[in-house]
């Protein structure tokens, strides 16, 4: 049973690998969207996935309408990830819905566990280039996140927030 989850997850990662490695024509973007659907993904309308995109497991994933992944975008759906319509992901940005513990001293950090938590972005979010989005994190309707950010608090509504770690900067007017 072990071989076969290896050979499944390796098979994964290569199709994804090659797949995701396309540019964002129409057609291509329908088969990446029918990859991530095959993995237990919902995505809506319209969605444009950038080349370089990496998205691993899959399941746990909604994408709302409208939302584009610029390139280079990494998204790991351990935990769960929703993000809403018409939200924009800058490119190399990172969505981590999942860590590792913090093991006892003396204890291996490989056999530790993992911690897997719900990152929610809503709609008309926009998320700039370089960022790191934390798992268990909430990013409210209408936010913008300044490129480079590391954001590990929640986000309200309608906030700037920029930094590392990512902090209130102004409310949108």
């Amino acid at each position: 049973m072990k071989h076969i989850k290896s050979f499944v997850v390796i098979s994964y990662e290569a199709v994804m690998n090659l797949l995701f490695k396309l540019p964002r024509y129409r057609l291509f973007i329908f088969f990446k969207i029918m990859l991530l659907r095959i993995m237990g993904a919902k995505i809506g309308k319209g969605v444009v996935i950038y080349p370089g995109v990496w998205i691993a497991p899959g399941r746990n994933l909604i994408l709302g309408n409208h939302v584009d992944l610029a390139k280079d975008v990494l998204i790991t759906t351990s935990g769960g990830v929703v993000i809403g319509d018409r939200t924009l992901i800058g490119y190399r940005t990172q969505i981590i819905s999942s860590n590792h513990t913090i093991p006892a001293l003396g204890v291996p950090f490989p056999i530790s566990g993992d911690k897997h938590e719900k990152i929610i972005i809503g709609e008309d979010v926009w998320i700039g280039a370089n960022c790191i989005i934390t798992a268990g994190v909430k990013i409210g309707k209408g936010a913008v996140i300044a490129g480079g950010s590391v954001v590990t608090k929640d986000v309200p509504e309608n906030a700037i927030f920029g930094g590392v770690p990512a902090k209130l900067i102004k409310q949108r007017e």
